[in-house]
Parts: structure tokens; C-alpha cells; sequence
């Protein structure tokens, strides 16, 4: 079954992102919330955030809370931080494969790249 998934890795701490809030929108034709979840000890999602029938061409973003994240590990940040909610827009061309969406992040930097 195809499937979109996630995980995060901290870079700064050598970790996985744990209990990171990730919100998944549907852009186009308006911009709406389809889940809500929060990473796990590994960084990852406990299920796919769309799979199946649910998972549709089209262009999407993933919110990830990298500002309360590091907040909560108790890490000083800069008021606003430097990074506070990382936005990845991406689309989903071709429905019937697997996408995997990954956050690799720090207080200063983040990247990201179309996984399988």
C-alpha cells in the first residue's frame, strides 16, 4: 500500500526528534489541516500520515514545531528563534508511489529530501 511518512532528526543533539508536533496540510484548491501527529523515541510517526486511497496527487505541507522542540530540551534560543516552524511544501505527483518526507534540523539549519 503506498504511504506518506516522516521522521526527524536532531543534528544538533545527535538524535532523533522526539515528541515534535507535525501538522499535515493539504494545499490546493484551499489550504486544509488532514492530521495532526507528534513523533515518537525514534523521530518517527506511529503510522503513515496518508496511505492508501488517502494518499493524492497534489501539493502539500508539512509544519514541523522545531521552535517548541528545542524549547522543551530546554535549549536557548533567540526571542523570535532563528527557526521556529519549519514549513516543507512538496507534491505528490504520482500517486501510487511512496513518499517519505525527512527533517533533518537544528536551532540554525534544517534540510529535508524526497526519501522512499
Amino acid at each position: 500500500m503506498v504511504r506518506l511518512t516522516t521522521h526527524v532528526l536532531d543534528t544538533a543533539n545527535g538524535r532523533p526528534g522526539t515528541e515534535m508536533q507535525i501538522d499535515l496540510f493539504a494545499v490546493e484548491p484551499e489550504r486544509r489541516l488532514l492530521v495532526s501527529v507528534e513523533t515518537n523515541e525514534d523521530g518517527r510517526c506511529e503510522a503513515p500520515l496518508l496511505e492508501g486511497p488517502d494518499l493524492k496527487s497534489g501539493t502539500y505541507e508539512l509544519v514541523f514545531g522545531v521552535g517548541r522542540y528545542f524549547r522543551a530540551l530546554g535549549t536557548k534560543l533567540a526571542d523570535p528563534p532563528f527557526i521556529d516552524d519549519v514549513i516543507v511544501r512538496f507534491g505528490i505527483a504520482n500517486a501510487n508511489e511512496n513518499y517519505h518526507v525527512p527533517l533533518l534540523v537544528s536551532p540554525w539549519s534544517y534540510s529535508t529530501y524526497r526519501g522512499s
